[in-house]
């Protein structure tokens, strides 16, 4: 099942296993089963450890447990964990097996004191990046408290339960049977939701905090730049950030960051907030930014407010709150968001195998999209606004040649249409002839660009027609002593490498702002 390479850096890493581990697989005679076996098997072989017992009764089937002689653990995979989710087998092994988390003590308190019981059940995809986040954060809960229970379920392995729950969008997490959430969760996050006096705890901690000299609000790859090159200067660096990696985190493919060949979203994502606590940099997450209080008079502070309720206060502030996907703005697209309308292809595209369904938007992202989900739904429709798509020529030879999808342009998408459960459809307005046409269908990706994190700014820095942050060469805004940086401004090109400069230019403008204003008279 593992391939050598593979298998010796499995053997490294078990040696940090220190407590015997347990696995009980519950099995058919399916081939997926048969799989299941010989990757449990490859495992069992590299760590003497582990011992492998085939005789489970769990109802799903094929699906492991993995349980440390003595304890109460309850951890399951129900279907085979590789692809993105090999790295969350991994870390469960190293946790039942005794190996600590990287968690801090405080979160790890939090989760051992929680009360009551928790049946977490989590539905993810192989090609899912945001699936590991919630997986791992439930497993470690599961391994640190006894009243916390988790099963990982491949929703293209069940599809039946993925059917009869109308998961449409993955991670989708269950507790005690009710939905909990869809979508990127981190540890914390997780917790705040759990327990909800955490939150104003944090609050007034946070808002307790001396002042710092620069402010950095937004944790994605502008935002970790400009925190590093701050702290490096030896003055006191703070960085609050809705989740640290911002829309990296989504981002699948990246081949084209300067040295780095190729990785994926969540790495750099990861690599960069590991880089920034190298320095003396205080990290705030899961703090969303409400409001900009500039300083009125020369030699006061600037003030940051968050929807938590805690509050910040500093010299200088570098806002680099990035962007998110834009919506179609459409009647029936909020209501049936994670319910049929998707904006990840690789996380949500599994889950509609042999299915119909739209890509709206024919840029690069779109036509990928729909190249993607061609290979695993029945049909594809590509809707775009313009008269000609505006991808790469490369992208639309290869989209022209799959014979399962259908382009349609001068097409304005007017209406998402359900059954109150589910998407059934939508309608687009053809804009030559002005005539109405309905498409059936049981899935819409929306790929129509990105929207500025600006809507907390209205009224306090000068913004664009488009709602980006205007800024000069140096990164400074309408305010002094106030800089941006990455895709929430009006740099042209959103690209990683392009937002981690500029936050190292907005970083460096700040600290010469700060050496002018203090210097003497």
């Amino acid at each position: 099942m593992l391939d050598a390479n593979l298998k010796a850096q499995l053997k490294s890493y078990l040696e940090r296993v220190t407590q015997p581990i347990e696995i009980v697989a519950s099995l058919d005679d399916g081939a997926k089963s048969q799989e299941m076996l010989a990757l449990l098997k490859d495992v069992a072989s590299l760590c003497a450890d582990i011992t492998l017992l085939d005789n489970g009764t769990d109802a799903r089937k094929p699906s492991f447990s993995l349980n440390r002689p003595g304890a109460d653990i309850s951890l399951r995979f129900a279907g085979i964990p590789m692809g993105h989710e090999f790295t969350s087998l991994v870390l469960a092994l190293l946790q039942v097996g005794g190996h600590p988390s990287k968690a801090s003590v405080e979160v790890i308190e939090q989760i051992r004191s929680l009360k009551g019981e928790f049946n977490f059940e989590t539905y993810f995809s192989l090609s899912c990046q945001n699936c590991p986040d919630v997986v791992q954060a439930l497993n470690l809960m599961a391994v640190l408290n006894p009243n916390i229970h988790h099963v990982a379920i491949d929703g293209a392995l069940f599809q039946g339960e993925v059917d009869e729950r109308k998961i449409m969008a993955v991670p989708s997490v269950y507790l005690n049977g009710v939905n909990f959430g869809q979508g990127r969760m981190g540890l914390e996050e997780i917790l705040g939701k759990l327990d909800t006096g955490a939150i104003e705890k944090q609050a007034e901690k946070i808002s307790a905090k001396d002042a710092f000299d620069v402010l950095v609000v937004g944790g994605g790859p502008a935002g970790a730049a400009a925190a590093i090159y701050a702290a490096r200067k030896g003055i006191r660096t703070g960085v609050a950030a809705e989740r640290f990696g911002g829309q990296v985190l989504d981002t699948m493919a990246i081949e084209n960051f300067i040295s780095v060949q190729e990785t994926e979203g969540p790495k750099l994502a990861s690599a960069l907030e590991e880089h920034v606590r190298q320095y003396d940099v205080d990290i705030m997450n899961l703090q969303r930014a409400s409001a900009l209080v500039p300083a009125k008079n020369a030699g006061e502070l600037h003030e940051v407010r968050f929807e938590s309720g805690a509050s910040l206060k500093a010299k200088t502030v570098i806002l680099a709150t990035g962007a998110r996907w834009r919506e179609m703005g459409v009647p029936g697209e909020q209501e049936y968001k994670a319910k049929g309308v998707c904006f990840c292809p690789h996380c949500d595209g599994p889950l509609f195998k042999g299915k119909r369904v739209a890509v709206i938007g024919g840029g690069n992202s779109g036509v990928e999209a729909a190249i993607d989900l061609a290979g695993i739904v029945s049909h594809v429709t590509l809707l775009e606004f313009d008269s000609k798509l505006r991808a790469d020529a490369v992208l639309q030879r290869k989209l022209y040649s799959l014979p399962n999808v259908k382009v349609i342009t001068t097409a304005l998408t007017s209406e998402v249409k359900g059954d109150g459960q589910k998407v059934t459809g939508l309608v687009y307005k053809d804009r030559d002839s002005g005539e109405f046409h309905t498409v059936d269908l049981e899935g819409i990706f929306v790929q129509i660009g990105l929207l500025p994190n600006t809507d907390w700014l209205k009224g306090s820095v000068e913004l664009s027609p488009r709602g980006e942050i205007i800024v000069d060469a140096r990164g400074e805004t309408s305010l002094p002593g106030i800089f941006a940086a990455g895709d929430v401004t009006t740099v042209p090109y959103k690209q990683i490498v392009i937002a981690v400069g500029e936050g190292a230019k907005a970083s460096l403008s700040a600290f010469d702002h700060l050496i002018r204003t203090s210097a003497p008279a």
